[in-house]
């Protein structure tokens, strides 16, 4: 076990605008279709940058299920270094991040693909340049917010947030936050071995701030008592989506297909529920 990161600022300026891109695992080609389509030109440095300084923000699950978590490892150690992204904590990013750190942890739910491409990669790049993207990545997720408060002339105006979080949570930092933010508001496991996911959303008393999270994907974008969810699960053949603040905008691009392998998957569990 090496030493933990610190946790990057959780504290984001939108005064030039923020993308909040919704979960990607590992659909590289989608994710960059969706950056070009908000605007992103790539740099002489070879990063991707808007032309009027926005900031592009992930809710993390940035890798797993899908076939490129290495290339979106990359996109986000590169950009979250020169300033112009950033990405939150995430339960596919811990259980990641844990698992470079050499503890003892099962991948599974698409995190063994991971793995794999790690193996891959190492045939054809060699051991020492792998050990680096492993500890470059690490770094990167560990050292992620559990949630980002963005603040718009000054006053926050948004929270970006993987999973969700209690009105009471935002700007505190515990266990109990980062486990909250990372999954949602869970009350046991079923007989089936999925989450029993209370609708923390649907509860929420407040409507300000507006919430933007992720995690457990509908069909469509969904308001909720001043909430947004914009995972519309691109790994599960569904869309990836992104909202563009503080234009109030959301933009979308349809996957290319159903990466995940999985019939059943939650947006069909959703639909017929």
């Amino acid at each position: 076990m090496k030493h933990k990161p610190r946790a990057r600022s959780k504290m984001l300026a939108a005064d030039r605008g923020v993308d909040i891109i919704g979960d990607v695992h590992g659909c590289y080609d989608e994710f960059m279709e969706l950056l070009r389509r908000l605007g992103y030109e790539r740099s002489h440095d070879g990063t991707y940058r808007h032309p009027r300084g926005r900031t592009l923000l992930s809710l993390g699950d940035i890798t797993s299920r899908g076939p490129d978590s290495i290339k979106m490892l990359q996109f986000f150690i590169r950009h979250v270094e020169v300033g112009v992204a950033e990405m939150v904590d995430s339960n596919h990013g811990w259980k990641i991040a844990r698992w470079l750190d050499g503890r003892s942890v099962t991948l599974a739910h698409g995190d063994e693909k991971v793995e794999k491409e790690f193996r891959r990669f190492e045939q054809e790049h060699g051991a020492k340049q792998t050990l680096l993207l492993k500890e470059q990545s690490r770094r990167l997720l560990f050292s992620s917010p559990s949630h980002m408060m963005i603040k718009y002339g000054g006053k926050l105006a948004a929270v970006a947030v993987h999973a969700g979080i209690r009105d009471d949570y935002i700007g505190m930092e515990s266990p109990s936050v980062q486990t909250f933010c990372r999954y949602g508001d869970v009350a046991g496991t079923g007989a089936d071995g999925r989450p029993i996911r209370r609708d923390w959303a649907a509860e929420r008393k407040a409507t300000h701030p507006l919430i933007v999270w992720g995690h457990d994907p509908r069909p469509q974008p969904e308001q909720k008592n001043g909430t947004l969810n914009i995972d519309q699960g691109c790994v599960f053949g569904g869309m990836l989506t992104a909202y563009r603040f503080p234009e109030d905008d959301l933009m979308s691009v349809p996957a290319r297909e159903n990466y995940s392998g999985l019939s059943d998957t939650p947006l069909t569990r959703y639909d017929s529920e």
